[in-house]
């Protein structure tokens, strides 16, 4: 497939089935937690409004967590199938850790959400909402087994090499690994920007087309008021994890500046724009501010960082695919606070739910969160190359020893796959945003196997019911 070795058609099958599942639980993520604070908020005020935006959520949240488990499961076997090598030498970490995400985890969401889809006329309120949350924290342990594990990757330690092989000499120093902090916090706050955004760009687009209700306002709320208190957030947590990356991934922040050496004792400019050229060593056409590089990498006026010049040519990363994938993070990242402050802006002037040009940038912003989410993994992971556990195995030995045709063809199968199930999946959801939110009555009991009026009991029997008169709070 277009003269590429079997190390990179390995590596682009991996990408790509990581592409589509990291935006899975991303989403499941935020939603859990959104869920929870609008069943919370329901408990507390009796207010409509929140039950409703519950069940309206509810449903999408389920289509994900189901799209998310499958797209996971796929992953999970190419380690085995496409990375034997690598499932050798660092199995003896990386089973463990993925084995305890399942016990903690994934038991943990899958029993308590048949009591959050089908439990509100069997359980009471209290149980449900038990229910809700330990949704949520299952999602929230989930991310942190799966962090603790790639973050071992980027900055392993706690092990000795035996045979040949990783041995764990101390679980605690390998899940607290030096990356794992920052790459935890860093992964859940993008989480919730990614639903923040997805949230306030439906509550928008029924703005835009003049579905005004209570619900769709307190959607759009709600999301705006996540956007301004989380994205600096995010931005504070971006520096400090890049402080730690200079600390243990020099060549990664080398590349992703597209830095190669340095000159004397100069201050480093920061490079806005530029083509970061791996032959001729040098990143041209740059456009650069003075002095601001040394600022933000090492907070200091004159501080300097290695060059890429500095390092081996065969230990540095794809610099000219970081710098840019870098560039669309930050970028879109700038481009949410400056959102978040029209909108605290428009909500002072009671223009909030009325201002056309903000609804219709809220709406343009809706799949920021994810782009922006899948331009920092790229970041991080190409960044981490040519090692697939830094500095201990590289990617070209943790490869199986298969031809390239076999993998060019499961490749295609997989684009094939993907964007039929997934396509058909991610379809459905943005379906049922647009239906928006509907009355939902808890007290609605029937017996078993009598159907209730009114409100679906399947999240794929939602979408096809005739939307009620605005107002209905």
């Amino acid at each position: 497939m277009l003269g590429l070795t079997a190390l990179e058609l390995a590596r682009l099958q991996f990408a790509f089935t990581m592409s589509f599942h990291i935006l899975f639980p991303a989403i499941t993520i935020g939603l859990a937690s959104y869920l929870a604070v609008l069943e919370l908020c329901w408990l507390r005020s009796a207010r409509q409004v929140y039950l409703d935006l519950y069940q309206f959520w509810l449903k999408i949240f389920s289509v994900n967590f189901g799209m998310g488990v499958v797209s996971g499961l796929v992953m999970a076997y190419q380690f085995g199938t496409n990375w034997s090598f690598f499932s050798e030498f660092a199995g003896s970490v990386t089973g463990p850790l993925l084995a305890y995400e399942v016990l903690t985890a994934f038991f943990l969401e899958a029993g308590f959400l048949g009591v959050m889809m089908f439990g509100w006329t069997r359980v009471g309120p209290g149980l449900h909402f038990l229910a809700t949350c330990m949704v949520a924290l299952g999602t929230l342990i989930s991310a942190t087994w799966i962090l603790a594990s790639n973050s071992w990757m980027q900055t392993p330690q706690g092990v000795g090499i035996v045979n040949g092989a990783v041995v764990p000499l101390d679980w605690i120093a390998v899940i607290f690994n030096p990356s794992f902090p920052y790459r935890l916090l860093h992964m859940s706050v993008a989480a919730f920007l990614c639903t923040a955004l997805f949230v306030g760009a439906t509550a928008a687009w029924h703005l835009l087309r003049r579905n005004d209700t209570i619900a769709v306002r307190t959607m759009l709320s709600m999301a705006m008021w996540m956007l301004v208190i989380v994205a600096p957030i995010q931005a504070v947590i971006g520096d400090f994890h890049g402080l730690n990356t200079l600390a243990h991934q020099p060549a990664k922040i080398a590349a992703l500046e597209g830095h190669w050496e340095n000159r004397g004792t100069e201050a480093l400019p920061l490079i806005l724009f530029g083509l970061p050229d791996m032959e001729a060593e040098t990143t041209r056409y740059a456009v650069a501010v003075p002095r601001l590089g040394s600022l933000i990498l090492t907070h200091s006026w004159d501080g300097q960082i290695k060059g890429l010049k500095q390092f081996a040519k065969a230990d540095r990363p794809n610099a000219a695919i970081i710098f840019w994938s870098f560039r669309v993070m930050v970028g879109l990242g700038l481009a949410m606070i400056a959102l978040g402050l029209w909108s605290l802006l428009a909500r002072r002037g009671g223009r909030l739910y009325s201002a056309r040009a903000l609804l219709r940038a809220v709406l343009l912003m809706g799949p920021s969160g994810l782009v922006a989410l899948l331009a920092g993994w790229i970041t991080t992971e190409v960044g981490r190359q040519p090692w697939v556990v830094y500095g201990l195995m590289r990617t070209s030995d943790a490869v199986s020893a298969h031809a390239a045709a076999p993998l060019a063809l499961t490749l295609a199968l997989f684009v094939v796959a993907y964007l039929f199930v997934f396509g058909v999946g991610i379809a459905y959801v943005l379906r049922l945003a647009r239906g928006g939110p509907r009355y939902f009555d808890p007290g609605q009991a029937y017996a078993p196997g009598q159907e209730r009026q009114g409100t679906p009991s399947r999240p794929l029997s939602a979408v096809g019911e005739p939307m009620p008169l605005p107002g209905a709070d």
